[in-house]
C-alpha cells in the first residue's frame, strides 16, 4: 500500500471492538492523559522507535487525533516506514468521545 486509507469512528470502533487493529493516539501527552480510547497507544516522538521495534508491520493500524487532520501525517509515515494497512481515523478522538464515551480511559 502506498497510502492510507481513511476510516469512520463507528469502523474503527468495531476494528477496537474485535482487536483487529492497533490503535494509536497522537494527541499532545496532556489531551491524552486526560482521555484516550481504552488500549490505545500513545505515540509520540519518544515512544515511536519502541513502537516500531514491537509492532506487528501486517496488523492494520489505525491513527487517532483531535478531529481526524494531524492523524493524516502520521498514518502517512506509518505506510512509508512498512506498515502495511494504516487508517486515519474520522473526526478522531472528539467523535470517538461523542459516540463511543464507555470506550474511554483517563490517566487522571
Amino acid at each position: 500500500m502506498d497510502s492510507f486509507q481513511f476510516l469512520s469512528v463507528e469502523q474503527a470502533y468495531q476494528f477496537w471492538v474485535s482487536q483487529s487493529a492497533i490503535l494509536v493516539d497522537v494527541r499532545d501527552p496532556q489531551s491524552y492523559r486526560l482521555g484516550h480510547a481504552t488500549g490505545a497507544f500513545h505515540l509520540t516522538n519518544d515512544t515511536l522507535n519502541q513502537f516500531l521495534q514491537d509492532a506487528d508491520f501486517d496488523v492494520p493500524v489505525m491513527v487517532m487525533c483531535y478531529h481526524g487532520h494531524s492523524s493524516q501525517g502520521a498514518a502517512q509515515y506509518l505506510v512509508n516506514m512498512g506498515f502495511e494497512t494504516v487508517y486515519s481515523i474520522n473526526g478522531g478522538f472528539e467523535a470517538w468521545l461523542r459516540e463511543f464515551p464507555q470506550a474511554i480511559t483517563s490517566l487522571q
